[in-house]
């Protein structure tokens, strides 16, 4: 038999695959040219249209921010006394917990002890404000200006007006249902106070760390320097500040029983508040506690000025600088252009904020600013 000669496949030559010619989308052109003014007019209109978006919400939660810059001005003013315990070998979470605790305690027991008496004085006040008023006819100088100008009368019609039916308080945030709100809102705004601000006192430390990693780390040192040094002026000037004026409406409340003064209470809780407001505080303060005395007499008026005046001068140089220990060294005009710029913008927390904010730009334009314009 005749061997079968096996059948070799022929290996079919491999088909070559076409190469994809890339389609033709047209060659680059010039790049843009910035100085052109479509380019520079579309831009500019983004910007401002940003700009006009980023204004105006900020000016809807305008509210929220405010709560917020309120509650880092507490945070950082109670910070010293937090570090103050830290030094003694207690823990952040610890210090914040005692300082919390101890301004909870005080609030609770002020509250306690000085609302009641401070809601039936001013309930007194506002319903024998008339009356006041006409008693300062007592005075020779006074009766006179009314007889020629109707001063006081017109003072008098005022009040009378406002008074009646005792609904001043009501008339004043908008009848009832306005006062409802009113206390419904200042509720929730001093729980969202008092909780915000004890997040940022213990985080404050987390939160500086994390700001400051945002910063290139050659600066990174000068930086952290500058931000703890304005927070520890922050600080010290929120605490100081505290203090003074607590020992100011202590001041007040011994003068109103040492001169047997009507509304006692109440006129040391206005110049606690008064006492907050730097540089103008005490001219508010000074100029109510005359005038409550002077419905009582002349004299009383008289040496209830010349008291509140000499303890200014005391607080001033006394008691102010050995609280503070160390001053913000801010110049008096500085002092009084940010607190008329902030009490406009923000009202009594732009007057309270505006101070350590102005020590904050003076501190950055002598470290930063003027020594770079110095060497150029």
């Amino acid at each position: 038999m005749a061997k079968l000669k096996p059948i070799l496949k022929r290996s079919s030559p491999r088909r070559k695959k076409k190469e994809a010619t890339p389609e033709d989308f047209g060659s680059r052109g010039e790049p843009l040219n910035k100085a052109h003014p479509f380019y520079f007019g579309f831009f500019a209109a983004l910007g401002g249209v940003l700009a006009i978006t980023i204004l105006r919400a900020f000016a809807s939660a305008s509210q929220a921010i405010l709560l917020i810059i309120i509650s880092l001005f507490f945070a950082s003013g109670l910070n010293p006394a937090v570090q103050f315990l830290q030094k003694r070998k207690i823990s952040r979470s610890g210090a914040v917990a005692i300082i919390v605790g101890l301004v909870i305690g005080f609030v609770g027991l002020f509250i306690w002890v000085a609302i009641p008496p401070l809601v039936d004085q001013v309930n007194s006040l506002l319903n024998n404000a008339p009356t006041i008023v006409d008693n300062l006819k007592n005075n020779a100088t006074i009766n006179n200006l009314n007889q020629h100008y109707g001063i006081v009368d017109a003072l008098q019609k005022k009040v009378a007006a406002s008074v009646k039916d005792g609904q001043l308080v009501v008339s004043a945030f908008g009848g009832v249902l306005g006062v409802g709100k009113a206390v419904v809102s200042g509720a929730v705004a001093g729980l969202t106070i008092l909780i915000l601000t004890l997040y940022f006192l213990v985080s404050l430390p987390s939160v500086t760390k994390v700001a400051y990693r945002l910063v290139p780390a050659t600066r990174r040192d000068r930086v952290s320097k500058l931000s703890d040094a304005i927070i520890y002026r922050i600080g010290i000037f929120v605490g100081g500040q505290v203090s003074v004026a607590i020992i100011a409406g202590f001041f007040t409340l011994i003068l109103g029983f040492a001169l047997a003064l009507p509304y006692k209470t109440a006129l040391a809780m206005v110049v606690l508040i008064c006492g907050l407001i730097p540089l103008v505080g005490h001219f508010l303060g000074i100029t109510v506690v005359t005038l409550i005395a002077l419905s009582k007499s002349p004299t009383a008026a008289i040496i209830s000025f010349i008291a509140y005046l000499i303890y200014v001068q005391i607080e001033n140089y006394l008691i102010m600088p050995r609280i503070m220990k160390r001053s913000l060294s801010i110049p008096g005009l500085v002092t009084i252009v940010a607190v008329l710029l902030g009490t406009s913008l923000m009202g009594l927390i732009g007057g309270i904020v505006s101070v350590p904010l102005a020590a904050a730009v003076l501190l950055i334009l002598d470290e930063v600013v003027f020594p770079r314009s110095d060497t150029n």
